[in-house]
């Protein structure tokens, strides 16, 4: 008895709808940055409902190959954009360097008592009053890193005032009379994103995240400001400059400014 051939497996409509955008990208119908076209357009234009758009988007971006910004869309992935990490550390012009443009998103500004970490790191005492930042940093529109520093409210009372009409960190401090610090030390570490920074940063939870510490010190080497920043692992390279470059001493930003 002759057995009929098992039925060819078809393959999932939302894998065939991923791999032919995804081939698009990579002969240049879409550049890194250009917007994609709306779920409702891709719906039209294979003839499917949106779920199965939205499935092979996740696809694509799982993949790093796309990224989405809350009520703007979906975009193709630039490649991951050096940032240099030493002495100075410019937000506004690494990102500019890299042809996009910079912005900052402030999430908070308070004054609360310093933790263990952040008052030895410091030299404070434990509770000593703190002013917090906590941002993002964007290039192109793009949020590449999630970043939260602190002060030592004493010593600067009116900087919670100032970041809240600056948002530059450098130009804050020039207003309050720190007009020259640099980089102590920075520790990287990897981590994968949580629940709230993928949210924050436009990932998927678990995605790879470069976890930076810092401590920034004024002229006189008294610790200024404690800095973690967690940078998107897929959009950032970061890259160390020479020892003799980073031991430089001139003014200086910290990792997302």
């Amino acid at each position: 008895m002759t057995t009929s051939p098992p039925p060819a497996r078809r393959t999932p409509v939302w894998q065939a709808i991923a791999a032919t955008i995804e081939g698009e990208i990579a002969r240049g119908h879409y550049s890194a940055g250009d917007k994609l076209p709306t779920e409702a357009q891709l719906s039209a234009r294979f003839g499917v409902n949106r779920h199965t758009v939205r499935r092979a988007l996740q696809d694509l971006g799982e993949r790093a190959l796309v990224h989405s910004r809350r009520g703007a869309g979906v975009f193709v992935t630039a490649a991951p954009m050096d940032y240099p990490i030493g002495g100075r550390v410019r937000f506004h012009r690494n990102v500019r360097a890299s042809g996009r443009l910079p912005e900052k998103r402030v999430l908070r500004i308070e004054t609360r008592p310093a933790d263990a970490i952040e008052a030895e790191a410091l030299a404070l005492a434990p509770g000593a009053p703190l002013v917090v930042y906590e941002g993002l940093s964007l290039a192109g529109g793009a949020p590449i890193a999630h970043f939260v520093s602190a002060f030592p409210a004493d010593r600067l009372p009116a900087l919670a005032a100032t970041l809240k009409e600056v948002s530059s960190v450098t130009e804050a401090l020039r207003r309050n009379g720190v007009h020259d610090y640099t980089r102590a030390h920075t520790r990287l570490t990897a981590e994968a994103a949580t629940a709230t920074q993928a949210l924050h940063l436009n990932l998927r939870e678990g995605a790879p995240l470069l976890r930076s510490v810092g401590v920034n010190i004024d002229p006189e080497g008294v610790p200024l400001e404690y800095g973690v920043t967690w940078f998107a692992g897929d959009r950032v390279a970061l890259t160390v400059a020479a020892e003799s470059e980073v031991t430089q001493r001139h003014a200086g930003d910290t990792d997302t400014r």
